[in-house]
């Protein structure tokens, strides 16, 4: 019970790797609060958790900044506070080399990766700092060190997620609060089976064949699993991880190996 009466607020929180700390908090004892835009689907996931009151959702898109902010007032005034922010939410979105890569597209991934790790961060961090303690987890990836044709606006934007972490967590680590990210390699979810064959596709292959890509780039040869990504949230989330901050640490098997 490494989180005993934490609470806990994860955006995309009701699949893959957002759902898989979700289910990894839960067994620690935290309280959790997921953000997702579909509300159907975030009310089947709340059934299949089968936390009770442990466990809630609220419905908004994490590229609206009114909806990510009431997000975060929403779970403090339902819990009573806020101890864990995790911003999982983000994504590659449009893929295109850089030439055709529209305006439009490039603000995107900013929005959807760097603009909601600001905008949830700036909110819950008066609540974190008022009583000295609190735990920021970026869900980054392997793509904020390396970069791929392709993924140029993803890699920025991971890029920056990075460096936010970084400054942040000098501002904040005297006053209790650790900011750190975790940079995942490949992990086979929902996301990566229905868009990414899209993906493969404009790196010129077959979703099997990025996938082996991916995973012949790293130490240990295969895709990482949810469940390892989870576990560093939990470590991170805990009193074990006080002593950790301002790290862009890579659950990417080896990957990128630093």
């Amino acid at each position: 019970m490494k989180l005993a009466g934490k609470i806990a607020a994860i955006t995309g929180g009701t699949a893959g790797m957002g759902r898989g700390i979700a289910e990894a908090f839960l067994a620690e004892g935290a309280k959790v609060a997921l953000f997702a835009r579909n509300a159907d689907k975030g009310a089947k996931v709340l059934a299949e958790l089968g936390a009770g009151d442990n466990a809630i959702f609220i419905a908004g898109d994490v590229m609206s900044q009114a909806d990510l902010e009431g997000f975060v007032d929403q779970v403090i005034a339902h819990f009573g506070t806020l101890d864990i922010l995790v911003n999982n939410a983000g994504g590659a979105g449009d893929l295109q080399p850089l030439v055709n890569l529209s305006d439009h597209a490039f603000d995107e991934a900013m929005k959807w990766n760097v603009y909601s790790t600001f905008w949830a961060s700036r909110r819950a961090l008066p609540t974190m700092l008022d009583k000295g303690n609190g735990r920021i987890i970026n869900i980054s990836s392997m793509e904020g060190k390396h970069g791929k044709p392709v993924l140029t606006a993803y890699s920025a934007a991971k890029h920056a997620v990075n460096g936010m972490t970084k400054s942040l967590a000098r501002e904040v680590g005297a006053q209790g609060v650790t900011v750190n990210a975790i940079c995942p390699g490949i992990v086979i979810t929902d996301i990566i089976k229905n868009n990414g064959p899209a993906t493969a596709k404009a790196m010129g292959m077959e979703l099997d064949e990025m996938i082996a890509m991916f995973a012949a780039d790293s130490a240990i040869k295969r895709p990482n699993t949810v469940e390892e990504v989870a576990a560093m949230a939990v470590l991170l989330a805990s009193e074990a991880g006080a002593g950790i901050t301002g790290q862009q640490i890579s659950v990417d098997g080896g990957t990128a190996q630093y």
